[in-house]
């Protein structure tokens, strides 16, 4: 980011002797930009340092509060995985293969490079070569090299042993909640009832005896709230009266399990929403409607069940192409998380995904105490506005964000293309994607490559809308355009 800087003042100042002078508009936003610049390097060098002191303040804390140190992924990952109950099998390619053990079953999952290839801001700056922003991430091993298959799975003698020991091995129950995050009956509801293998799901409209169902995919940080307290009311009483609406709270977020163990991978939460949603309510054809960071689950739902997809509606889908030489996974975290201090929304985004100990105390301070900001809102404001995005953002665990954040977005950022393209070869359904003007985390340039990959989608740029505004605010409007979407999907 710093050379990127200091090449566009060289490029600038070079334009400047070319042209003689230039606007005040130009040189004002020059020089805001360089501003930003300077403040992002001097923030996030500290905030390098600072997770790293952090790490060793909850190795300390968690051993006292839990009886057992808790492995980070400020240590090698064969050493985190193998600690957390997992064992890695695979340290080539793009994508990580680890096995996870559980009580009755062993599966193969994806991890992202990302988890453990975060190079600081300082390291990413001596690393820079002649070639423009690129990154040269060291990973446990040797560097990878970028391929477009995985190589072939192979497990060793070693491995097997392995396998054989912690199958027959009794593993020491964890606590739930663990000590940093909250307690209270909303967050944990999932922990006193028998549905701890289902997602929590809000159904509305018609209940049974329907052949029109919609599944609604929040976004990241957020749950089904975003669209039962804006979309929901606002439907026609024809919409309700026909079509059976599925908003569920994803895995790791707001009423929904919130597992220690899980790495919230993509086969995670995707096997959640088949067990809860379509395999539990006998679903057969739907339509989806799904926002950022499920934008990216609705793709591969709709890979999965070509022929049960009737319209498939992206809100600000978050698809950069990765440039040739690019590692995916990297590419899409500095996309996401460019490591500035503004827009505001760029510098949560870059704290979430860049420190692992530093987003663990912004849980511990903004989730663990998620109703005391709840009741200050309501009480700033004479419960005068409903809090539902408070506790969309707040109703989650720093495992369940990191992982997804890491595992999904940036995990899958060399499958999203592939995604794309099975949905213009093999679908017929119709594809629309809206996205706000002003979106300051998900630019619009994002919906456009996915024009480019499928021609037939239909792109609307909402404006002076950003990220969350393009529903919230026009929750109205937007229900009559889904409606319209639905009634004209083509019929199976």
């Amino acid at each position: 980011m710093w050379v990127v800087i200091m090449e566009e003042s060289f490029a600038f100042v070079s334009n400047l002797g070319v042209m003689g002078k230039t606007t005040t508009g130009s040189v004002l936003g020059f020089i805001g930009k360089f501003v930003n610049g300077v403040l992002s390097f001097l923030v996030f060098s500290v905030l390098d340092v600072l997770d790293v002191v952090l790490c060793y303040v909850y190795k300390i804390i968690d051993f006292f509060m839990e009886d057992e140190w808790k492995p980070c992924y400020c240590s090698s990952p064969k050493e985190t995985i193998i600690n957390s109950g997992n064992i890695l099998v695979s340290e080539k390619g793009e994508v990580e293969k680890i096995v996870c053990l559980t009580s009755t079953k062993l599966h193969l999952e994806e991890i992202s490079d990302t988890l453990y290839s975060r190079p600081s801001l300082a390291v990413e700056v001596s690393k820079t070569t002649v070639k423009r922003r690129k990154v040269v991430v060291t990973s446990v091993s040797k560097t990878k090299s970028v391929q477009s298959h995985s190589p072939p799975f192979i497990v060793n003698n070693t491995i097997v042993e392995m396998l054989q020991e912690k199958i027959g091995r009794r593993h020491k129950p964890q606590r739930v909640p663990r000590w940093s995050d909250c307690d209270c009956d909303t967050c944990n509801s999932w922990s006193h009832s028998s549905c701890k293998d289902t997602l929590f799901v809000h159904i509305g409209g018609r209940k049974d005896n329907v052949s029109e169902n919609v599944l609604f995919i929040h976004g990241f940080i957020s749950s089904s709230a975003f669209w039962t307290e804006t979309l929901f009311p606002n439907f026609s009483r024809s919409i309700k009266s026909k079509y059976r609406l599925f908003a569920i709270d994803l895995l790791g977020f707001g009423k929904s399990p919130k597992p220690h163990d899980s790495l919230y991978t993509m086969k995670e939460h995707l096997d959640m929403i088949e067990r809860s949603v379509l395999e539990h309510n006998k679903v057969e054809s739907f339509h989806i409607v799904a926002h950022s960071l499920g934008c990216i689950l609705a793709l591969a739902l709709a890979v999965k069940y070509p022929n049960s997809v009737k319209s498939l509606t992206l809100l600000a889908p978050p698809y950069f192409p990765t440039p040739k030489g690019e590692e995916a996974t990297q590419y899409m975290m500095r996309k996401v998380a460019p490591r500035q201090v503004w827009p505001l929304i760029a510098f949560g985004a870059s704290m979430a995904a860049w420190y692992e100990h530093v987003s663990r105390t912004i849980c511990l301070l903004i989730c663990r105490q998620h109703r005391t900001w709840e009741f200050l809102a309501k009480l700033i404001t004479r419960n005068r506005i409903k809090t539902y995005l408070i506790d969309g953002f707040c109703c989650h665990t720093h495992n369940a964000a990191w992982h997804t954040l890491h595992n999904v977005i940036c995990g899958t950022a060399a499958k999203i293309g592939g995604y794309l393209d099975t949905v213009q070869n093999q679908l017929n359904c119709s594809v629309n994607v809206f996205h706000g003007e002003d979106d300051e985390l998900i630019p619009v340039e994002c919906s456009d490559h996915v024009k480019n990959k499928v021609p037939r989608a239909t792109v609307k740029v909402i404006k002076k809308k950003d990220h969350l505004t393009i529903v919230v605010g026009r929750q109205e409007a937007f229900a009559r355009e889904l409606e319209h979407i639905w009634k004209n999907a083509k019929t199976r």
